[in-house]
């Protein structure tokens, strides 16, 4: 049984972070030069590509569930 259902935009959204952050970590560390103009393209991209995902998977699952029914009555399509 999970804990919490998956949302993969917050996943997106993490993931994104988490790589601007080790980018910057590894700039402070001195193992490579990160130019300061390179977070602002990545994290309003992963933001937005984070939200294009929360929107997909809300579609998807919102599409999944109107289908199925929780009454024992017969539909529409089941009349008769």
């Amino acid at each position: 049984m999970l804990r919490h259902e998956l949302q993969p935009g917050k996943l997106v959204a993490g993931a994104v972070l988490t790589l601007v952050g080790v980018l910057y970590a590894g700039d402070a560390g001195g193992a490579w030069q990160t130019p300061w103009f390179v977070a602002i393209p990545l994290v309003a991209g992963g933001l937005c590509l984070a939200g294009v995902v929360g929107i997909l998977t809300g579609r998807i699952r919102r599409r999944r569930t109107s289908g199925r029914t929780t009454s024992d009555e017969p539909g529409p399509d089941m009349a008769g």
